[in-house]
């Protein structure tokens, strides 16, 4: 029997390094953010919906979707980001579910649907258990400042449009620490995936 895991965490919490990691196992992984750019491609009926609400002015030159400049649209205005969640949720859902039964043909053990926003969009009943990636609030603070060059207020933004991560924490049935280096973490992945027999079977 398959057991569909949910990954999740915060933004720049390190889910990226774990579903990675999975990937590097040979686990299957279905990621929501491949889904997210997909389902937004030229000729795509989710950029023509976007482009409709927010006008060409989030296009490139070449026609394709500046999801950074989308970002400080919809960062800035809660409004503006439910629209955007509204145009594209049906979708990406749509997807990520396709992707997964699709494996499940496969019959592997263990299935990874990486969904950041899996608690605030409600993929609850398409999983069995849920495993977050969690660091503390000025640790996510600092690695999403560099990673995407934002100001301190700009990722404070950003963090505040998800569920805290302590919340995340309560309702997870593991969490794992990312606050120190990725060996540390990886490990703690490793064991998980020890102690349920994953390894074996996949």
């Amino acid at each position: 029997m398959t057991v569909i895991l949910g990954l999740t965490g915060g933004i720049a919490t390190g889910k990226s390094t774990v579903s990675d990691y999975f990937k590097e196992l040979k686990i299957p992984v279905v990621d929501a953010d491949v889904g997210s750019r997909a389902i937004v491609e030229p000729g795509t009926e989710g950029l023509k919906k976007i482009v409709e609400h927010f006008g060409e002015k989030i296009l490139k030159l070449d026609g394709t979707l500046d999801r950074k400049k989308l970002g400080e649209i919809v960062f800035n205005d809660t409004e503006q980001l439910k629209k955007l969640d509204s145009i594209l949720e049906k979708n990406i859902r749509k997807w990520i579910l396709k992707q997964m039964n699709d494996y499940l043909k496969l019959t592997p053990s263990l299935i990874v649907l990486d969904i950041p926003l899996l608690y605030e969009k409600n993929y609850l009943s398409e999983v069995d258990l849920v495993m977050v990636i969690a660091t503390s609030k000025e640790t996510q603070l600092s690695r999403l400042m560099k990673r995407d060059q934002l100001t301190r207020k700009a990722a404070e933004l950003r963090i505040a449009s998800q569920f805290p991560i302590e919340n995340k924490m309560e309702q997870a049935n593991v969490v794992i620490d990312n606050n120190d280096s990725i060996f540390s973490t990886k490990r703690q992945v490793y064991a998980w995936l020890i102690e349920n027999n994953f390894l074996e079977k996949v």
